[in-house]
């Protein structure tokens, strides 16, 4: 009982915190108009002190800064307590402001949100089809009545039923599957290790341990 109220209490003050935080983001966004900018042009802020990093002065930089970074930790915020289907298309978003916030802060040219369009490609490639395969299976199963994953248990425990009732098969079958694993192709290795089941568990497992380390349970 104590330790369900401990949870409760952690809980309730993780999610004010996560409220805190989306409620000041407004502010948060305009913190470079209240900064104070020195005759150099930079800031000089409790013990840090802010350069231009190549801007008009630092109030701009600052802007850039907060331009990234407060539309992140609010798409990481949603990822972290969305329950829809698509939440996984958040990921697209999250990427490609961490790789502009990347970009602003260690990038040495003048130049930014350039190249970095580049750098979510394979972050789509990857997220884009997967979400569209979930849609799909959950089309065909509210929408046409076709249960996959309920047609491969059923095949999957009359098969169980099959091996029980012929044991000699049984050798034969696993020594037949051996065969078809070794001889399987490096594609359908690949689309094996990448297919929609695999993903879907890999990017769940982030979602819950990002949830278990900060409590989130929704």
């Amino acid at each position: 009982m104590v330790t369900k109220k401990k949870e409760a209490k952690k809980k309730i003050f993780l999610e004010s915190i996560l409220v805190f935080f989306i409620a000041i983001a407004p502010f948060i966004y305009k913190t470079y108009e209240y900064l104070p900018l020195n005759a150099d042009g930079s800031i000089s802020f409790l013990w840090f002190t802010i350069e231009d990093n190549g801007f008009q002065d630092a109030s701009f930089y600052v802007w850039f800064l907060t331009s990234k970074i407060v539309p992140l930790y609010l798409f990481i915020f949603w990822f972290l307590t969305s329950r829809d289907w698509w939440y996984h298309i958040i990921i697209i978003p999250i990427a490609m402001y961490a790789f502009q916030l990347f970009e602003l802060i260690f990038d040495s040219d003048l130049q930014i949100d350039t190249d970095n369009i580049w750098w979510i490609i394979p972050v789509c490639m990857v997220t884009i089809p997967f979400v569209y395969f979930i849609r799909i299976k959950l089309y065909d199963k509210h929408v046409h009545g076709i249960d996959l994953e309920a047609m491969d248990a059923e095949l999957e425990e009359l098969k169980k039923k099959g091996f029980q009732v012929e044991d000699q098969n049984t050798s034969v079958d696993n020594t037949v599957e051996k065969e078809d694993e070794s001889t399987m192709s490096l594609a359908d290795k690949v689309n094996t290790k990448l297919s929609t089941n695999s993903i879907e568990t890999f990017l769940k497992g982030i979602q819950d341990r990002l949830q278990g380390w900060l409590n989130f349970k929704f």
